[in-house]
C-alpha cells in the first residue's frame, strides 16, 4: 500500500511539473523568399470585444526565412499569446503589450488567442489576425518611423535655432552696448 501510494504521488508530482512547465517549441512560421530584415505589413484582428486593437502596419521581421510580426496591442494588460498551440510571452513590462509571433499564414486568418488581466481574473479571449502579402513595404513607411524622422529633424532645428540666437544676440549686445569683444567700451 505504501508503494503504491509512493507512485501515484510520484506520477502526480510528475504530470504537474510537466503541466506547470513554460513551452519552448514554437509554431512554424511561414517561409518566404525574402532578404532577412523589418518590413511593414498591414494586419487587421476580428474577434474579442472590439474594444482592444492591435497597431497597423505592424513590424514584420524575416529571419532565416521564416516571418515574424511585432504585435503591439493597444492595452498593457496582455501577458501572453497562444499561436498554433505555443505560448509567447509579453516583452513590454512597462507599456502596450508586445509580442513576436510567428506568422504563419498571409490573407488568411490565423486564429490566436491572448490572454488579458482587464477584467479582474485572467481570460484566454481568441482573435483572427489577417496578414495582407500585398501590403509588405520598407519599414521605413511606418508611421513610428516617420514620427522619428521628425523628432530628430525637430531636435537639430532646436539646436541650429539655439546656436543661431546665441550669435546674433551676442552680436546685437555689442553694436548696441558699443562694447567690443573684450567688454570695454568703444572709443
Amino acid at each position: 500500500m505504501k508503494r503504491f501510494l509512493t507512485i501515484i504521488f510520484s506520477a502526480f508530482f510528475i504530470i504537474s511539473a510537466l503541466a506547470a512547465a513554460p513551452l519552448t517549441a514554437h509554431a512554424d512560421p511561414l517561409s518566404v523568399d525574402a532578404d532577412d530584415g523589418e518590413y511593414a505589413i498591414e494586419l487587421t484582428m476580428t474577434g474579442g470585444s472590439g474594444k482592444a486593437s492591435i497597431v497597423s502596419p505592424a513590424v514584420m521581421i524575416v529571419e532565416d526565412g521564416k516571418v515574424y510580426a511585432e504585435l503591439i496591442w493597444s492595452s498593457s494588460n496582455y501577458d501572453y499569446m497562444i499561436v498554433d498551440g505555443e505560448r509567447y510571452e509579453n516583452e513590454n513590462e512597462d507599456g502596450y503589450s508586445t509580442f513576436t509571433v510567428p506568422v504563419t499564414v498571409f490573407d488568411e486568418e490565423m486564429t490566436v488567442l491572448a490572454d488579458t488581466t482587464a477584467m479582474g481574473a485572467p481570460h484566454e479571449i481568441e482573435y483572427q489576425l489577417t496578414f495582407y502579402a500585398d501590403s509588405i513595404t520598407d519599414k521605413s513607411e511606418l508611421p513610428q518611423e516617420a514620427a522619428k524622422r521628425v523628432l530628430v529633424m525637430a531636435a537639430v532645428i532646436i539646436v541650429v535655432g539655439g546656436i543661431l540666437n546665441y550669435f546674433v544676440n551676442k552680436r546685437r549686445n555689442r553694436d548696441f552696448y558699443g562694447k567690443n569683444n573684450s567688454g570695454k567700451p568703444r572709443k
